[in-house]
């Protein structure tokens, strides 16, 4: 870490090249920041590879993160990284066991500022009770990153009775929210433009397996899951139209969204269906089971907001359509372009 001297001004120490050319600053950091706050008996062997041993359906995700900022009310690029790498093991019905972490970090970036990152991840990692198993980090030439991108994989285990994917999606179905949408992409936008927000405005981000899993074992009514991020809840749902060929109508009036969401997206001039999630999942369930999944689902701290917001209403015809408050229908359409870039 460089420490930069101007007249009798010490500058606060930043990351340089020579901590990514696998030298002894390399093997420092790795040491001194990384083993010492996610040690495992896996990590702590230092291998190539993390070496484990597994019995029973395996669930492998990977993803990248690129969001700016990298720092915002209710979290930062780290933990947002292991919430989202788990939520997507999470959402098939995996159980979370290992993830990998990568750092691709950019000369200059302040020491304290990885130290915060690694920090986070490291808090959310022994919360949600997964390990840091293997890793990588890189440093590029300033200028040609923007502070820090993290990759992230993760592994977990899916238990018999929590797989859903071969359950049939009929006519009647209902769709679930988990609760209220489009909080972290309006959130991060305001951000975004240094706009001044009331505490409670924030991102939703929270480990969706601490209901979905509990969920999966009590019902066997749950179809389809997915977390609504890049794209918002209209974006998925038009890829479950297409996936499993089904027509689906959404309640406009149902939808639930917060004031703060509602007044930003106007200012902002974005619908929140298409906002960006990291805390709320979009479920289908058979409606036979619906109150009681409705019920199991409210008494989560995470899910107590949960709404049915459509249904299933034909096969053979993948179409969404958004059923409006004054009772006309049009087509809902996936997101067209970028209008929420790197909000993950």
């Amino acid at each position: 870490m460089e420490t930069n001297i101007i007249g009798s001004n010490i500058m606060e120490p930043v990351i340089s090249l020579a901590y990514g050319s696998g030298g002894d600053l390399t093997r420092k950091l790795i040491e001194e920041e990384f083993v010492k706050n996610f040690s495992n008996p896996i990590l702590d062997e230092l291998l190539d590879s993390g070496i484990v041993e597994f019995s029973g359906k395996l669930a492998f995700t990977t993803d990248s993160y690129v969001i700016t900022p990298i720092f915002f009310k209710g979290g930062d690029i780290g933990s947002l990284s292991v919430y989202g790498t788990l939520n997507d093991l999470a959402v098939v019905g995996a159980e979370p066991l290992f993830i990998s972490l990568s750092l691709i970090i950019e000369e200059g970036l302040a020491v304290k500022d990885l130290k915060r990152i690694i920090n986070s991840i490291s808090k959310v990692a022994k919360e949600e009770k997964v390990k840091i198993i293997t890793g990588d980090t890189k440093v590029v030439d300033k200028n040609k990153g923007d502070k820090i991108f993290i990759n992230t994989s993760g592994i977990g285990i899916i238990k018999p009775n929590r797989d859903w994917r071969k359950r049939e999606i009929n006519e009647g179905d209902l769709i679930l929210a988990s609760g209220d949408l489009g909080e972290h992409g309006i959130y991060i936008m305001l951000e975004r433009l240094n706009i001044k927000t009331a505490e409670d405005v924030k991102s939703d981000m929270a480990y969706l397996g601490s209901f979905i899993l509990p969920l999966l074992d009590n019902f066997d009514g749950v179809k389809f899951i997915r977390d609504a991020t890049r794209g918002g809840v209209a974006t998925i749902l038009n890829e479950v139209a297409s996936k499993y060929n089904i027509e689906i109508e959404v309640y406009e009036e149902e939808l639930p969204y917060k004031d703060w969401v509602k007044n930003a997206s106007e200012i902002l001039g974005i619908d929140p269906i298409y906002a960006a999630n990291e805390g709320k999942a979009v479920i289908i369930i058979d409606k036979s089971q619906a109150d009681e999944i409705l019920d199991f689902l409210k008494k989560h701290p995470l899910s107590c907001n949960s709404k049915i917001i459509g249904k299933v209403i034909s096969k053979n015809k993948p179409k969404v359509y958004l059923k409006t408050r004054i009772g006309s229908r049009r087509i809902l359409e996936s997101l067209k372009g970028d209008i929420l870039p790197r909000i993950c």
